[in-house]
């Protein structure tokens, strides 16, 4: 796993770089039919037809592999078929085939490769690509893929070179380590699964160009200050101003420092110390 880089041939091309794909089993093999869905194309539009995500629109097809983040078929093995590429994440995805011939799709943890076996329950041993109660994991041990509600399925985590560290259990709650530094507790009756998430290197891809930007459904994103009042709180103004008031969104959100998260949110309750700002620490609400 790593990057490739070309030779520069054009602006685009010079200072571009690409993944290597070598943890890919099989370039050129199409995705599990059964595991398939097709996407419906929104274009940042609601019902209603008004954009409420800009800069979304075009890009290439795609169609959506079906994750199984759950992971509930217990104390079953299944063999890892093939590493796959997967269009909608960053992360990449394997395949696997239980013994009554069933296949899935999972998210990819680091060293996990084509003929591996990968099984899920309490009883499974720690090893990478196994599925537990965090009541079973050991203590320090690195996870992905973490619940918050047992049996809802894992929604932290899920993201290309991401982890969770297990610190502590104190009774019915297990203790987290977020990448972002934020410490949190989670019923140790939710399941996570063994290992880093794959593809470490995501973040280190440059583009390039815009183009490869506009593949991938973003349309180009316009600053305020180069738009007029009416379209935006910084636009307008003689020659070029830096703006007059901190950066804020065409609704007038902050963008930097303002606090989005609901302050009664029940889940604040479960973080014991947030995660910290570059630019006034740890962040409060």
């Amino acid at each position: 796993m790593g990057l490739r880089h070309y030779k520069p041939t054009s602006p685009g091309r010079r200072g571009a770089s690409v993944s290597d794909f070598a943890e890919i089993t099989d370039p050129k093999k199409r995705p599990e039919r059964s595991l398939v869905v097709r996407l419906t194309r929104t274009g940042g539009r609601n019902n209603q037809g008004k954009i409420t995500s800009r800069h979304r629109g075009g890009g290439h097809r795609r169609l959506y592999r079906l994750i199984d983040f759950r992971r509930v078929r217990d104390n079953e093995p299944a063999e890892v078929i093939s590493i796959e590429y997967d269009p909608n994440r960053s992360a990449r995805i394997a395949l696997v085939q239980y013994a009554d011939g069933e296949k899935r799709y999972i998210l990819a943890p680091e060293g996990l490769v084509a003929g591996a076996t990968v099984e899920s329950g309490e009883e499974c041993e720690p090893n990478i690509g196994n599925c537990m109660p965090l009541a079973k994991v050991p203590l320090g041990t690195t996870v992905h893929n973490v619940e918050l509600r047992p049996g809802r399925g894992g929604q932290m985590c899920r993201s290309a070179g991401t982890s969770a560290v297990l610190n502590a259990r104190e009774g019915r709650w297990a203790q987290l380590t977020l990448p972002s530094g934020e410490v949190r507790r989670v019923p140790s009756q939710c399941r996570a699964t063994i290992g880093e998430v794959g593809n470490s290197e995501h973040d280190a891809v440059v583009l390039g160009k815009a183009g490869r930007r506009r593949w991938m459904g973003r349309r180009p994103h316009v600053r305020g200050t180069a738009m007029n009042p009416v379209a935006h709180p910084m636009g307008g103004g003689e020659g070029r101003n830096s703006g007059g008031r901190h950066p804020c969104s065409p609704t007038g959100k902050l963008a930097k420092g303002g606090h989005t998260r609901k302050r009664k949110k029940a889940s604040s309750k479960a973080i014991i110390r947030r995660r910290k700002s570059r630019r006034y620490g740890y962040v409060k609400v």
